[in-house]
């Protein structure tokens, strides 16, 4: 049985994501914990004016948030009718990584999934700003579902990666499975940057032939500047119904990472994006 935490701000592109899990998993066996985070400086100066105990403006704050999480279960409940899913309430008043965090450690969970919205210009919405840093941070799946992206089936897979680290079945376990159980065709798209070390290149293409059935090799050379284009390219081309990266030391997210570029995945892709956590 798997363990999902579902992050919910009560947007529409939370709940977007939401219900892309549960299509997502619709024939598995699944525990989902829907979580609302509270931030409690939002509320510190209205309570300072209003001379309330802070008791009773957290326990007022968490008690109308929950009862959002519950009316929100009931609402799915309702309509998917899946026996194999089952529900659970949860709201925190924390630091937002933070709670995720504590969320995923005290109730074993295998992946967390999470909406995001595009950001226009220098506007940029704060769920959104939250996935980036849940990426960046926690040590479990994160699989991030754009806005208005509606699950349709996974038949073309892409594992975008630069080969300059070698991998194991362990940390691509999940990326194995979603494979398995959607019959999917899996492409490597190996993303060539600037300064590349020749002889790293395809170092861990007898891996992929040695684990995965149907897998193809593609190759992409570019610049930093333009990464994204690049991989973005290739999706929408190839019909791509989710992309995945390791958030690993040398992986291609890494060097995203590093090269400040990862608010353009983050923001614009329009497919799912699965990140693997590192495996130490």
């Amino acid at each position: 049985m798997k363990t999902i935490l579902l992050p919910t701000d009560f947007s529409e592109n939370s709940i977007n994501a939401i219900h892309y899990a549960l299509d997502m998993f619709k024939d598995e066996s699944c525990n989902f914990y829907i979580l609302n985070v509270q931030k409690v400086s939002s509320y510190v100066s209205d309570n300072l004016m209003m001379g309330s105990p802070m008791g009773m403006v957290y326990d007022s704050i968490v008690e109308a948030a929950k009862v959002s999480v519950d009316k929100m279960i009931v609402k799915l409940t309702q309509e998917y009718k899946n026996d194999k899913h089952e529900f659970f309430s949860m709201v925190d008043y924390d630091n937002f990584t933070d709670a995720i965090n504590q969320t995923v450690i005290n109730n074993g969970i295998d992946l967390i999934v999470m909406g995001t919205k595009g950001a226009t210009g220098l506007s940029q919405v704060v769920f959104g700003s939250n996935t980036v840093r849940v990426l960046k941070h926690v040590k479990v799946p994160v699989l991030v579902v754009p806005e208005h992206c509606k699950y349709t089936g996974l038949k073309d897979v892409a594992f975008t990666t630069s080969f300059q680290s070698l991998y194991n079945m362990d940390e691509l376990e999940l990326l194995n499975e979603i494979i398995i159980k959607n019959n999917s065709k899996l492409t490597v798209l190996h993303v060539v940057l600037e300064h590349a070390e020749a002889t790293e290149l395809f170092q861990d293409v007898d891996f992929f032939n040695e684990n995965f059935d149907d897998v193809s090799y593609k190759m992409i050379e570019t610049n930093v500047q333009d990464v994204f284009d690049a991989v973005q390219g290739y999706i929408t081309n190839n019909d791509v119904k989710l992309i995945t990266m390791t958030n690993k030391k040398h992986s291609f997210l890494d060097n995203v990472f590093k090269k400040h570029q990862v608010d353009d995945f983050a923001f614009r892709i329009n497919i799912p994006l699965l990140v693997l956590p590192k495996r130490m």
